[in-house]
């Protein structure tokens, strides 16, 4: 909805973005100091944007290559003026940037605020704070932009008090770039002060490339006055091009929170100069938290590509392997061409160098982080694990490390909450043990309590759980781990090599042969929704359980790719009977109901691996008519 009066147009700001603006004047005022990094943040994303656009097209540069942010403040009109000669704003992009949140997944952010101040901060923070930060110190935010390369009478003026709607307007702006002019609340006049702001600057903004420049000031006659001179506040040189023991851990931390787009500090970071046949900087950063949109598959990836300090682009996916997307930071080349382009950079040789170079790092971060920070490793587990277990079929160079880094719940302790190492796993093995087990499923608890494990909890063998949907990828891909080999518990025939001795094995061959007839009756009674039946020794407390043949697809991964939409290989699951159970044992006598005794066994067994019936309804009406006949009516 708008509304037009001559050239001023008001429009209604998106839903969310009225959401927001509510949400972040109240959770974020006692961190209200970020709006100012926030907005300076931008500027130097948007000078950024300029030269790299300006690779291809000098004019867009208009004669004015030295840019720049400035920062001032007016005292009488309680105003702070932020503004930056960068690439400027069309008036679509104005509307599309301050007055709509254009990022997937935002539904599900807002519907994870829980009204918790502090909680909701950390959630905002990694939602990204942006240009909105602003309306946590104005009452009012004027925004005059123009875009590099357009007409001196196209600039756009949008302005809104951080209600319901904004406004906004054609002007003539001679300079390209953008000024946002503040007109603060009551209760903020210690922002109009240059030795306040300055601090802040230093704070949160001191690593900025780009200059940002204020009026120098002086005391004269017991007052403070603003010379017609202007002075660097921040340092404007590269964070990652000096050495790191000149770097302090805050400077690390702020420049993390711009680079990022972060609210929290980094987990934790690694900085190196590489030298050889390539030539680089790597800074790169593991977040603290994962965004919102970690799962969304237009997100933007979070490392940045320079050239020899010049920034070239943003979301540079090809410097880091797709399941490292949770990776910030910068890479700062000096042997890529200064107009490298996308194209470039995906037959690029140097890339694919600098992509390994810096997927070793993370790497060797993430196992240092393992092995002298606990803690702070089963945070990023909890954080990035599902993520970082995709490299298992996508990095095949670094698979055993990253097989090295997997946290996985077992059947060792009682919640998925804890997790070992599958070092750990191989430490516990019991004596003649060869294998690793473990079992898939579509939850923790669909995992913990399968009927196949009995008998691995009978004899004390520790079995893997596997429950995120990324699992499935992991142990197709993943077949040993320090020699030993990976063995699904639900598939195939039960191997327990040496952990069995051979009065048992003696004694399995004469049951399957004693029970032959009965397995061969209820092959035909289920016809083709089995392969086979045959008698089980995995089992104990349960009846029957399905199993999928060695070289079959399993069960929970038929049932992923389906529920995604996608064609599974069609495959007869094999039933496996319990030769001590008391309704087997009944159905070795069972003449008028075989065949419902069959098929709920088949059903029930279905049921517990977490499949789905196909007929509930006459499941249940077997079950009935089976009780009904049981208790006599």
């Amino acid at each position: 909805m708008s509304n037009t009066t001559n050239n001023r147009e008001t429009m209604g700001f998106q839903a969310e973005v009225k959401q927001l603006l509510q949400l972040m004047i109240h959770s974020l005022y006692s961190n209200r100091e970020i709006f100012l990094r926030e907005l300076i943040s931008n500027a130097a994303d948007a000078s950024d944007k300029l030269r790299f656009e300006a690779l291809h097209n000098a004019a867009l540069f208009e004669n004015d290559s030295e840019l720049n942010i400035r920062i001032g403040y007016d005292k009488t009109a309680r105003t702070l003026t932020i503004s930056d000669n960068g690439i400027g704003m069309s008036r679509d992009e104005v509307i599309n940037n301050l007055g709509t949140i254009a990022k997937s997944g935002t539904r599900e952010f807002f519907s994870r605020l829980s009204g918790d101040q502090q909680k909701d901060a950390n959630l905002i923070g990694q939602f990204g704070v942006g240009f909105y930060s602003a309306f946590i110190v104005a009452e009012k935010v004027t925004v005059t932009t123009r875009r590099a390369g357009e007409k001196s009478d196209q600039g756009v003026r949008w302005e809104s008090d951080g209600g319901g709607e904004f406004a906004i307007e054609m002007v003539d702006k001679v300079s390209r770039g953008t000024e946002i002019v503040l007109h603060l609340r009551e209760g903020q006049d210690d922002l109009l002060s240059g030795q306040k702001i300055r601090s802040i600057i230093r704070k949160y903004s001191d690593h900025i490339v780009q200059p940002i420049l204020m009026k120098k000031e002086e005391w004269k006659d017991g007052a403070q006055q603003v010379l017609d001179e202007d002075e660097t506040v921040n340092k404007a040189f590269a964070l990652w091009a000096r050495a790191k023991n000149e770097i302090k851990d805050e400077e690390y931390k702020e420049f993390y929170k711009h680079v990022g787009h972060d609210f929290e500090d980094p987990l934790a970071w690694t900085h190196a100069r590489v030298e050889g046949r390539q030539e680089y900087t790597q800074l790169l950063y593991i977040p603290s938290r994962a965004p919102f949109d970690m799962w969304e598959r237009d997100a933007i990836h979070g490392v940045k590509l320079y050239v020899r300090r010049v920034f070239i682009m943003d979301d540079a996916e090809q410097l880091m392997p797709r399941y490292m997307r949770f990776v910030r930071g910068v890479v700062d080349s000096s042997d890529l061409p200064l107009n490298v382009s996308r194209e470039i950079l995906q037959e690029s040789k140097d890339i694919e160098a600098i992509r390994s170079g810096c997927t070793k790092k993370v790497l060797g971060l993430l196992e240092d982080l393992a092995k002298n920070e606990p803690e702070k490793y089963a945070k990023f587990w909890g954080e990035f694990g599902r993520v970082l277990k995709e490299g298992i079929g996508e990095d095949h160079a670094n698979k055993d490390k990253i097989a090295g880094l997997l946290r996985l719940a077992s059947t060792h302790a009682d919640t998925n909450e804890e997790t070992a190492s599958l070092s750990d796993y191989v430490s516990r093995m019991k004596e003649g043990q060869d294998k690793i087990y473990y079992i898939t499923a579509d939850s923790f608890n669909a995992a913990k309590n399968s009927p196949h494990l009995e008998v691995f909890r009978k004899k004390g063998i520790e079995v893997l759980l596997f429950s995120d949907r990324v699992d499935e990828w992991v142990v197709s891909n993943l077949f040993e781990f320090e020699g030993k080999q990976l063995v699904s518990v639900a598939k195939g025939g039960l191997d327990l090599g040496k952990l069995e001795d051979e009065a048992e094995k003696k004694e399995q061959e004469n049951v399957a042969n004693e029970l032959k007839d009965l397995t061969d009756k209820i092959t035909v009674s289920l016809g083709d929704r089995v392969k086979e039946v045959r008698v089980t020794h995995r089992l104990t407390d349960s009846p029957a359980c399905l199993v999928a043949d060695e070289h079959d697809m399993s069960a929970n991964l038929a049932r992923l790719l389906k529920s995604a939409g996608q064609k599974a290989p069609t495959s007869k699951p094999i039933l496996e009977i319990n030769p001590k159970h008391p309704v087997v044992l009944r159905l070795k006598t069972e003449e008028n109901k075989f065949d419902d005794w069959v098929s709920v066994l088949f059903d029930q067994a279905l049921l517990a691996e977490g499949g789905q019936l196909d007929d509930p309804a006459s499941f249940v009406k077997r079950v009935n008519q089976l009780m009904l006949e049981m208790s006599g009516n």
